[in-house]
């Protein structure tokens, strides 16, 4: 199965994600929602788009691969183990493809939460090409393989360490994504932004869970953008994340902003709370002092532009990591 063919079956799985008529794929996203009810459809939807537009393109695919010279051009027997994360739907999709791009045998640990998702994905891939079947093995425990890839958090990152440590690895932990805005932000851009916060419950590393503004910053039309995110807060567990977070500011009388879904709170950590997104003031002029160890993207004033945390091309790897380097390496 040369590169060509690995590719062409990954544009058949798009167009079949893409189908309008699809009932199994309807069913799925069903069952994905009740076993995880932070998996809404709208969200689902969104990061079925992200895949199917951004990396089950044709030329897209052909673009990459021709990038990494050193791909094997058949199958290997290379076992790459695989820690998938279930954050938010499909996230692990990326590593999945970059292995079998490279024509690797992918051994995976599924994410108990999303397990639905990604069990249907690999049945449709094995579906599309028969040999797949060989190629990809979903195992509770990844034991006698040749390389790892592992995503989680600090914790399960020593974890991670100590078992994977002695083979070649890429362990990936906590990161989160920051935006800097200079206060003239159009409407528009402050709506594609509400977007990089709130989509997925801004529960991924590429959601925006902090804001650094200029001093005397207006709040007042962030605030308005928000609200197309109100409908977050009709969900049960972002609910119960949304009131305790809220009693406690109350409690510790600490200042904040509500949208009625959202807060808003001065803190100087990157990390937020689900339903919280912290801000920092900086003087205009000097650069926000910025840790990048714990940052993913960096959104708005000399970074990425505003919308597209969540559109990320097959290139831009998490935690900054040549994934396909790394797989295209192990040959």
């Amino acid at each position: 199965m040369e590169i060509q063919a690995r590719i062409a079956g990954f544009v058949t799985l798009g167009q079949q994600l893409m189908h309008q008529n699809n009932p199994a794929l309807e069913a799925i996203k069903q069952r994905a929602q009740t076993e995880n009810a932070w998996f809404i459809p709208s969200f689902i939807d969104a990061a079925l788009v992200q895949i199917c537009q951004h990396f089950l393109q044709e030329n897209a695919l052909k673009d990459w691969a021709a990038m990494y010279p050193n791909l094997s051009k058949t199958l290997t027997q290379k076992k790459i183990g695989i820690v998938m994360a279930g954050n938010i739907p499909m996230v692990g999709f990326h590593d999945l493809l970059s292995t079998l791009l490279a024509g690797h045998i992918a051994v995976v640990k599924l994410s108990s939460k999303d397990k639905v998702l990604m069990e249907y994905i690999i049945h449709s891939l094995q579906t599309i090409e028969p040999i797949w079947k060989d190629q990809i093995i979903i195992q509770e425990q990844l034991k006698n393989c040749d390389a790892y890839i592992a995503t989680g958090s600090n914790n399960t990152s020593q974890y991670f360490e100590y078992y994977f440590g002695k083979f070649p690895h890429i362990i990936r932990k906590n990161k989160t994504s920051i935006a800097i805005l200079n206060g003239d932000e159009s409407a528009e851009k402050l709506s594609l932004l509400a977007d990089d916060m709130m989509l997925y419950f801004g529960m991924g590393c590429r959601n925006v869970t902090q804001l650094w503004v200029p001093t005397g910053y207006t709040f007042e039309p962030l605030l308005a953008a928000l609200h197309k995110y109100d409908f977050v807060v009709d969900n049960h567990k972002y609910k119960h994340n949304y009131d305790y977070q809220l009693a406690l500011l109350m409690m510790t009388r600490q200042f904040y902003m509500n949208t009625g879904a959202i807060l808003l709170s001065e803190n100087h950590s990157p990390f937020a709370a689900i339903s919280q997104v912290h801000y920092q003031y900086y003087e205009p002029g000097n650069n926000p002092a910025l840790n990048m160890e714990e940052i993913q993207c960096v959104v708005g004033n000399g970074g990425l532009e505003f919308g597209s945390l969540q559109s990320p091309s097959l290139y831009q790897y998490a935690d900054g990591v040549d994934t396909l380097a790394f797989l295209a390496g192990l040959n």
